[in-house]
């Protein structure tokens, strides 16, 4: 029997507030991965395209990145276990 290998991001989730020009409200989502993987992926978008990241859920949130007013990156948080997750 093997144990497949566990990364360090595994069952990590940061919360991301996205604000866009011309957009009252700003986009709130729990991305999967590290802090230094949605920095990197702010600033690709940054060099041009668009901002790509995946939520908890698998979804993925697309903004271009001339619409891209401020992007703020939440502290990390394991994955919750339990009733309340």
């Amino acid at each position: 029997m093997s144990a497949s290998p566990r990364t360090d991001t595994e069952g990590v989730t940061v919360e991301v507030k996205i604000g866009i020009q011309n957009v009252a409200r700003e986009i709130v989502i729990e991305a999967t991965g590290s802090e230094a993987d949605i920095e990197a992926a702010v600033r690709s978008a940054l060099d041009g395209g668009a901002l790509v990241l995946t939520d908890d859920k698998g979804r993925r949130v697309m903004v271009p990145a001339g619409a891209l007013g401020y992007v703020e990156v939440g502290e990390p948080s394991r994955g919750r276990v339990g009733f309340g997750a």
